[in-house]
């Protein structure tokens, strides 16, 4: 089994990330995209040059790669992927090859962590237009993608990992709930960056407290997102 998980930044993909990747099972590529994203966005993210090193390939080698041999020989893989990264031009016909499931999380938050780390975030950057695209592309391949929602995964770790894996058929895996401490191998050169909390973490987090509240042009931001997001919302796993 492959599976493409999409969700947009600041949203447990990471986590995620290191739950199936502490099953003996799976082999785990994080955001392979990125540098396709980088170079043809010419965005100046954190740690740009680093990035474009770590990741040469082309988005179709990238593409290539996600629907050939997996890598250590292992049954199954999971790709974490930013829908934002999925830029036009980018060939999508691989997803119908691969198990999508759609990760989400209340704009609010997306837009205060990502912005704690980000200057001038934009709606493109948090990728919820996206999500929701893609979410409607893949379903006219024929496909009826998995909707999770972080909140509901930090509120109920194990009922809902339970319910993932039942969805697309994959038996659960008690090691999917906690991971070592200190990253993981798979990490993308951008960890430093943006994964200090999940390093420091060996399970899910908590639930979260009352949303953030914003002002100004990162509320306009938020009150965009809610539209995708409420929409795909309505349609996740509970």
């Amino acid at each position: 089994m492959r599976i493409a998980m999409w969700s947009g930044p600041r949203n447990l993909s990471t986590a995620m990330m290191y739950a199936f990747g502490n099953r003996a099972d799976f082999h785990v590529v994080d955001e392979p995209f990125y540098g396709p994203y980088l170079r043809r966005s010419g965005l100046n993210h954190p740690m740009r040059e680093e990035i474009l090193t770590s990741r040469p390939e082309s988005a179709k080698q990238v593409a290539e790669a996600l629907r050939g041999p997996v890598p250590g020989a292992k049954p199954h893989s999971y790709q974490k992927h930013m829908t934002q990264h999925m830029l036009p031009g980018i060939a999508r016909d691989w997803m119908a090859q691969v198990v999508n499931v759609f990760l989400i999380r209340h704009p609010a938050r997306v837009v205060a962590s990502f912005g704690a780390k980000y200057q001038a975030v934009t709606l493109d950057d948090i990728g919820f237009v996206q999500q929701a695209a893609l979410y409607d592309e893949i379903r006219a391949m024929g496909q009826d993608p998995v909707i999770i929602d972080s909140a509901d995964i930090r509120r109920a770790p194990e009922e809902m990992l339970r319910k993932l894996c039942a969805a697309i058929n994959l038996p659960f895996d008690p090691a999917m709930l906690s991971w070592p401490a200190g990253g993981h191998a798979a990490d993308g050169v951008w960890a430093p960056i943006w994964y200090g909390a999940v390093h420091r973490s060996t399970s899910f987090a908590e639930v979260e407290g009352p949303l953030p509240l914003l002002s100004g042009a990162a509320a306009e931001i938020v009150d965009a997102a809610l539209v995708p997001y409420e929409r795909l919302a309505s349609r996740r796993l509970k």
